[in-house]
């Protein structure tokens, strides 16, 4: 078997340990002997069809604005047909954001997302900074946000899971993130995969099943995963 990650914009939109979760991916694929390729797409790249698996990070205004103009078009078209086909995805902060219809910034135009989430964004007056705990269908996820964006989901949205800890998705509403198909979208920093191994898992084991179908990855001793996990959980937990 072989695991095709593809990294989006890796160079311009990398961020408070984004890079952590390409990481997580590449070794908990390869220590159950998975063959991994990693493939970074930068702006003027296209999309390749043998990627199984997407990771896209954070960013700053600036970068999200040349970013969001590279995804319109064919670009944009042929990521949401690898969802649509079964590919996993990971995307935190900036590029969920653009995963979704639209990016409001302060003072500036609105950023046209690629329209895989039913979400909008704005920019709002209040950064949301602080340790995060999400229930949601992988158990409890912890990570750390650090945004000034509000998402607001629409009717047809699903949101990742519920805040436990921290703001989420708006500050409002008690959802953070949101997922479609195998494609999840949310605000944790952090990284977010080494603290939450059954969310890493799930992504490897639902890109490996596009080509392969039904796909089980064998457990790996977790043991220091799970007592950083948890131990990550209470340090957050205690911060509310």
């Amino acid at each position: 078997m072989k695991l095709v990650i593809g990294w989006l914009y890796a160079s311009t939109m990398n961020i408070y340990g984004d890079r952590g979760n390409v990481i997580a991916l590449h070794r908990r694929a390869e220590w159950r002997g998975i063959r991994v390729e990693i493939r970074e797409i930068g702006i003027g790249d296209p999309i390749p069809e043998d990627v199984n698996c997407f990771f896209w990070g954070g960013g700053q205004d600036q970068e999200q604005a040349a970013v969001a103009a590279d995804m319109q078009g064919t670009k944009g078209e042929a990521l949401r047909a690898a969802i649509e086909d079964g590919a996993s995805l990971l995307a935190v902060c900036g590029g969920y954001q653009l995963l979704g219809h639209e990016y409001r910034p302060h003072n500036a135009a609105p950023q046209p997302g690629v329209g895989l989430f039913d979400a909008v964004s704005t920019a709002g007056p209040e950064r949301f900074i602080g340790n995060v705990i999400v229930e949601s269908e992988w158990g409890e996820l912890v990570g750390f946000e650090n945004h000034s964006g509000l998402t607001t989901l629409g009717p047809t949205a699903t949101p990742m899971g519920r805040v436990r800890v921290g703001r989420g998705n708006n500050g409002r509403d008690g959802t953070e993130g949101a997922r479609y198909r195998n494609a999840v979208g949310c605000y944790l920093h952090g990284s977010l995969l080494p603290k939450n191994p059954a969310l890493a898992d799930w992504l490897v084991e639902r890109a490996l099943a596009r080509r392969r179908g039904d796909v089980q990855l064998e457990p790996l001793p977790d043991t220091i995963e799970s007592m950083a996990h948890a131990e990550a959980v209470a340090r957050a937990a205690a911060t509310r």
